[in-house]
Order: structure tokens, then C-alpha cells, then sequence
């Protein structure tokens, strides 16, 4: 059992599939009506969904679309009105039928979730396709999903890339974050780590913790940009503060290793505390090292053969077995009652609130 603290290897693959975007309209495209629109529109703002639903429903029975949009959100989401999916889809698909691009993208998150109609990614594709064509950048994410994961279509990561690119380019951190994933990666593109470090700072810098771990990642490594330990600090210390798991892990690594900080075990141990409290393996296993070794609290060896149990719970492979010679090390230094205590303490564990 060594004495060094292990970093992390690899990033995070993040693909989200964002669904319903529910906005009410605050356009017009028929200006006789506008009066009663806008009366309606006030109504909703200050949530009287009984005077917006009387005040919209008339127009959009006379084919506003963007009432009838707005008469559909009424309906899903029960505003005004019992809740009704099927309802909300024959609102939807009329306003979507002549061209309005938040119908669009509401019909095909309904084919996509199942909601009032059977499950159909082929036709959700389809109207996100409709919705994406028009610039809507939900409806440009969730097509970019559709196409990297195979749903409704095969799997085409270029076209994926492209889609997430059009989103990204609209600043939708989620698809920031996905692009730069596919240049990491990749897939779709040619890797290019300067590419997906530019795509993942632009997400960060939105407050994105996913990004904010793979741009430390790529500093802390020198991945498409020059090794800088004080921009990975800086970086890992944002998602950290943000619970994200693996950038706890991250500062906990540079801290036990002094990287760009004096070598600070009690701080690594708290970040490692952190990162385990949350499942990950890896710091449940320095944290049996950090006690085993006496490294950021006094040695305990009741402590370090816990933790080296429950990170092998949450690993597997090459590091499961690793950890579990770890703990048999840590068992050879022990009496019986206090591998049973360890035992004990392992079984009845449970996280802390982050």
C-alpha cells in the first residue's frame, strides 16, 4: 500500500437530454387581438390562470398560434385547467403545424417523454428537427441527443456535433459542455483538446460545474492548454464549492500533493471527506490511505479499514481489488474487535448533507 495520494483519470462524458422548454408567449402575430392578448398574458404573470385561460382560449380556437402554444402549456401543465396531456398535444400540434417553433419543440419533448401520446422518438426527432431548423437552441440540444445517443435515428456523432455546435454558438451551456465533450472524445470531430478546453471555459465561466472539472482537468494535465496548477485550483475549487464530486476529488489531490499550494493533508482530507460522502470511490480509498498513513488526522486504523470497505462497495475492477488488498493490509495491524468495530462502522455509514 503506497503512501501517494492517486489523482483521477479521464473526464466526465456529460450528455443531458433538456425536454420541455414552457414559456408563454409574449408576442403577437395578429395585431386585432393584441389587446386581449396582452390582457391575457397579465393574467398569467400574476397567476390568475382562470382570466388567462378564458381571455386565450377563444383565440386560439381562431387560430393564433401563438395562443394556441400558450393554450397548450395551460393544459400540460394544469394552469387554469385540469392537467390534460392529450388536450396540451392537440394545442401544440396545431400552433407547431404552422410553424411555431416553441410548439415544435414542446410537441416532440411530449412524443419524447410519453406524455398523452405513446412514446415515439422517430416523431419527436422529427418535430425537434422542425423547431431546430427555425434557430431554437432547446430544440438544437435535444436533436444533438437524439442523434449521439441513437434515439429516433442512428447514431451519428457529426450530426450530433453539429446540432450541439448551432446550441453552443446560441450560448446554451449544456451544449457548450457537450461539444467540448465530442472534441475531448473525439467523436463526430477530430479530437482536439484546444477546441474542447475553449468549449468547456465558455461553460464554466456560466457557472457550469461539469465544465468547471474538465477545464481544471485539462490545466492540472496540460490537455489543449499549458499545464497551470493555479488555473486547475481555481477551476476544481468553483466545482467544488458547487458539491460536484469528482472537482472535490480533484482539489483533494492537489492539496495532497502540493500542486501550486503548500502540501496541506487536513485540507485534502476535508475535500476527500467530500468526494466520498457523495460515492466516489477513489476518495473513499485515499481517505483509508490518510488514515492508515496519519496523513491530515491522527493514524486510525479502525477508520482507514472503514473507508477501504466502503470504497470497495463503490469500485470496481483493478481498483475494487485494490482496495480491497489495502484494507487486508490494514486488517494484519488489527485486533479482532477492531476489524469488527470497522465492520460495524462501514455497515451502518451514511452521508452527511453536502
Amino acid at each position: 500500500m503506497g503512501v501517494k495520494v492517486r489523482g483521477s483519470k479521464g473526464m466526465v462524458r456529460y450528455m443531458t437530454f433538456g425536454l420541455l422548454t414552457l414559456l408563454f408567449s409574449v408576442s403577437m402575430t395578429v395585431t386585432a387581438y393584441s389587446g386581449q392578448y396582452e390582457d391575457a398574458v397579465a393574467a398569467y404573470k400574476r397567476g390568475d390562470y382562470e382570466n388567462a385561460y378564458r381571455l386565450i382560449k377563444p383565440l386560439a380556437q381562431q387560430g393564433i398560434p401563438n395562443a394556441q402554444f400558450d393554450l397548450g402549456n395551460m393544459y400540460e401543465n394544469g394552469q387554469g385547467v385540469p392537467q390534460d396531456y392529450a388536450e396540451a398535444m392537440k394545442w401544440y400540434r396545431k400552433a407547431a403545424e404552422q410553424g411555431n417553433a416553441h410548439a415544435q419543440l414542446n410537441l416532440g419533448a411530449m412524443y419524447s417523454n410519453g406524455q398523452g401520446v405513446p412514446r415515439d422518438f422517430a416523431e419527436a426527432e422529427k418535430w425537434f428537427r422542425k423547431a431546430a431548423g427555425q434557430g431554437n437552441a432547446h430544440a438544437q440540444l435535444n436533436l444533438a441527443f437524439m442523434y449521439a445517443n441513437g434515439q429516433g435515428v442512428p447514431q451519428d456523432y457529426a450530426e450530433a456535433a453539429k446540432w450541439y455546435r448551432s446550441a453552443a454558438e446560441q450560448g446554451y451551456v449544456s451544449a457548450q459542455v457537450n461539444l467540448g465533450v465530442m472534441y475531448d472524445q473525439g467523436q463526430g470531430l477530430p479530437r482536439d483538446y484546444a477546441e474542447a478546453a475553449k468549449w468547456y471555459r465558455r461553460a464554466a465561466e456560466q457557472g457550469d460545474a461539469k465544465a468547471q472539472y474538465s477545464l481544471a482537468f485539462m490545466h492540472a494535465n496540460g490537455q489543449g492548454v499549458p499545464q497551470d496548477y493555479a488555473e486547475a485550483m481555481k477551476w476544481y475549487r468553483r466545482a467544488a464549492e458547487q458539491g460536484y464530486a469528482k472537482a472535490q476529488y480533484g482539489l483533494a489531490f492537489m492539496y495532497a500533493n502540493g500542486k501550486d499550494v503548500p502540501r496541506d493533508y487536513a485540507e485534502a482530507m476535508k475535500w476527500f471527506r467530500r468526494a466520498a460522502e457523495q460515492g466516489l470511490g477513489e476518495a473513499r480509498s485515499n481517505l483509508g490511505i490518510m488514515y492508515y498513513e496519519g496523513l491530515g488526522a491522527p493514524q486510525d486504523y479502525v477508520l482507514a479499514h472503514m473507508w477501504y470497505n466502503l470504497a470497495v462497495s463503490a469500485l470496481e475492477g483493478e481498483k475494487r481489488e485494490n482496495a480491497i488488498k489495502n484494507r487486508d493490509i490494514v486488517a494484519v495491524k488489527m485486533t479482532p474487535a477492531q476489524i469488527a468495530e470497522a465492520q460495524r462502522l462501514a455497515r451502518e455509514w451514511k452521508p452527511k448533507d453536502q
